[in-house]
């Protein structure tokens, strides 16, 4: 097999054939000596809004691969292997229960898929509903605001990135073919084929949904089994390991491995753990707004004259402010929607969420702002106080509902009376608040300064009329469950893994990390008692 690199495509004149064409040339051969060819990668190259293409890279098989490489010298192409994920050696301490996975977001999903496949017949509990009644929950709350405080946007099967955007690129790299791992599970549960190589994937939050389903099912098949509606309200342990678990206050469960996928929003889970002394540290987050623009005025910005012939166009925006604050873009949903993301009572937070086909009319990302222990302490309950302060004031400002300013109003310090040239897309009801008084001075200070830098790389950034909204304050959890190179805790046979554990950010790079805890389990432990 060859790789080849760098065949670059005028994105108006994009086609299979055109790609054939462009190869065959590249190649300098003739269509009779090519067998096939798969696509890599994919990306847009838009560095030149009057010249932009498509830049592929191709795994191909020739009737005579070792004179097509001898005539080609070029770097573009050189022989290459297509590798796949290597299952883990088990080991063979004995099992004598099976694996508990606590939390059904990516990274439980996967460290159960995982398990299963080798065997380990993992009990997966999720606090939340499966993801049929939970999409009811959660469209009865967008539409008046009544709260399951188990199951939401938050809380469920799938986790919170269900409602997101659905985004699954990561700076990670994929030793060991995990993330390949990840996204071919993911399309033979239903995701679109594309997710296997072009350069910014995502699968959308109408699509999810069933992928969710199915990788539910695949678990079960192998296997496996779920526990909804079923939360983890404490812990018994003896000689510093595990050895059982309390859900819903009443029922135990014997286990000598708990994997905790809790996610970033269990703060009463995590409160729990902290009480029993496991380790824990708090970490730098980012707290901030959402801001919505035109879905047009962005695709315009990034791609000139092409924008009619290409995707809606994704932004990443960063900026150092004049007192060392790092502000950031994030989450950035093209054609989506502003989501109210409340998971406790009282408190209100947002996220973004965007359909596969992105096609709301309007972009929106978070905006936000790093805080540290220099704002809310050492304490690991401290930063987890921190925001919850935030989240509450947000609920007060306008009882529930998201609180909503224009930006030039945000500028003037005043409440806004009326919208301007953007249509809102909100899921779940919005009314006008002054942000100045909900977040802290140096938050504002800091978005004010970044939105003007940020307007100099996307002209119309800060526009008078932009819609801004708070808070987004789930940007990453705020502590970290310590663990040790075996992936364990303080008290022996305590997995933590994903994102609200503090090891992760994303479906992609929670659900490898739920992959390699299992690889630590699975080589350490036989099954043979679980047969």
């Amino acid at each position: 097999m060859i790789k080849v690199r760098q065949i670059k495509v005028d994105v108006k004149e994009d086609s299979d054939s055109k790609l054939k064409e462009k190869l065959l040339k590249k190649l300098n051969i003739e269509e009779s000596h090519l067998i096939d060819f798969k696509i890599v990668k994919k990306s847009i190259d838009a560095r030149d809004k009057s010249n932009v293409f498509y830049v592929y890279e191709l795994n191909i098989n020739l009737d005579n691969e070792d004179i097509i490489l001898k005539k080609n010298k070029s770097s573009d192409i050189c022989k290459t292997i297509e590798e796949k994920y290597q299952n883990p050696v088990m080991g063979n301490l004995e099992l004598k229960e099976r694996p508990v996975v606590v939390g059904s977001g990516p990274s439980g999903l996967f460290c159960a898929l995982l398990l299963a496949e080798n065997g380990y017949k993992p009990l997966v509990i999720e606090r939340g509903e499966k993801i049929e009644e939970r999409v009811k929950s959660v469209e009865k709350f967008w539409e008046d605001n009544t709260l399951n405080k188990n199951s939401n946007v938050c809380f469920g099967e799938g986790g919170a990135g269900t409602f997101s955007d659905g985004k699954l690129n990561t700076l990670v790299g994929d030793s060991n073919c995990r993330i390949r791992k990840v996204f071919e599970e993911f399309v033979e549960c239903g995701a679109p084929q594309d997710i296997l190589y072009i350069n910014k994937p995502h699968i959308g939050t109408n699509i999810l949904r069933s992928v969710i389903v199915n990788l539910r099912n695949k678990i079960i098949s192998l296997g496996g089994e779920f526990l909804f509606n079923t939360t983890l309200t404490d812990i018994k342990y003896n000689n510093n390991k595990i050895e059982s678990i309390i859900v819903n206050d009443k029922e135990e469960i014997k286990t000598s491995i708990l994997i905790l996928a809790l996610g970033h929003s269990a703060k009463d889970t995590i409160t729990m753990l902290y009480n029993h002394g496991i380790n824990m540290s708090s970490k730098p987050f980012a707290v901030g707004i959402r801001i919505q623009h035109s879905q047009d005025m962005i695709n315009k910005s990034q791609y000139g004259d092409y924008a009619n012939y290409l995707p809606a166009a994704s932004y990443k925006l960063t900026y150092t402010t004049s007192k060392n604050r790092g502000v950031y873009s994030f989450c950035m949903c093209p054609g989506g929607y502003v989501v109210n993301s409340t998971c406790e009572e009282e408190h209100l937070i947002i996220n973004g969420m965007s359909n596969h086909e992105r096609d709301s009319g309007n972009s929106n990302s978070a905006i936000v702002v790093t805080v540290s222990e220099n704002d809310f302490g050492k304490n690991p309950m401290d930063a987890l106080e921190y925001q919850r302060k935030l989240e509450s004031a947000s609920y007060k400002a306008c009882n529930g509902k998201i609180p909503t300013q224009l930006l030039k109003d945000y500028y003037d310090n005043k409440v806004s009376t009326t919208l301007g040239s953007i249509k809102p897309m909100f899921k779940g009801d919005y009314a006008f608040s002054n942000i100045n008084e909900i977040l802290p001075s140096y938050i504002n200070e800091s978005i004010k300064e970044a939105l003007l830098e940020f307007d100099k790389k996307i002209k119309g950034f800060a526009m008078d009329d932009a819609i801004i909204s708070c808070v987004e304050s789930r940007t990453s959890s705020a502590i970290r469950i310590e663990r040790s190179g075996n992936y364990e805790t303080n008290i022996k046979g305590i997995y933590p893994i994903g994102e609200g554990a503090g090891y992760s950010g994303g479906i992609t790079t929670s659900a490898v990390d739920g992959i390699k805890v299992a690889e630590k389990i699975i080589e350490r432990y036989s099954n043979n008692l679980l047969q």
